[in-house]
């Protein structure tokens, strides 16, 4: 993710923000932003709380908050927007990958259907490809057609 980030002009904060992008709402909640905001900054904690979907356990029902995501999405910073994308093109080329080994199966591992979880990654590349970062962008929606299209199969 950091190397994804990198690549496509990040700078070391949003390199940090996207190894812990997934930390609040996987690993701790808000108590683990406040963590990650003493040891890396308020930059690199508001660039995962712009990454972060929820930070309550239990999480909200999938398709509600992924529906808020995309909602803030449209208005993030440069530096969000480009975590999200680093994040969401390297999950869509592992499930790729997954998919030409696994086929169907691969679907069984996700909260959502497939039709819902095509739809959510259909909609972040959409955004992203009208608001940038527009080259990783490019490379999400590359993907996520393939997806879509192996997957019809």
């Amino acid at each position: 993710m950091a190397s994804l980030v990198l690549t496509h002009g990040g700078d070391e904060d949003e390199a940090i923000a996207g190894l812990l992008h997934d930390a609040v709402e996987d690993q701790g909640g808000k108590p683990r932003l406040a963590e990650i905001r003493a040891k890396y900054g308020l930059r690199v904690a508001r660039i995962v709380q712009g990454c972060t979907d929820a930070d309550t356990f239990p999480k909200p029902p999938w398709l509600g908050r992924k529906k808020k995501y995309l909602r803030h999405l449209r208005g993030a910073q440069a530096s969000v927007r480009l975590v999200s994308a680093a994040d969401k093109l390297h999950n869509a080329r592992e499930i790729l990958s997954d998919y030409r080994m696994h086929g169907d199966l691969v679907w069984k591992r996700f909260s959502a259907p497939k039709k819902l979880t095509l739809w959510y990654y259909r909609e972040v590349a959409n955004i992203l490809l009208k608001l940038g970062p527009r080259d990783i962008a490019g490379e999400l929606n590359r993907v996520v057609t393939e997806l879509e299209e192996i997957s019809r199969r």
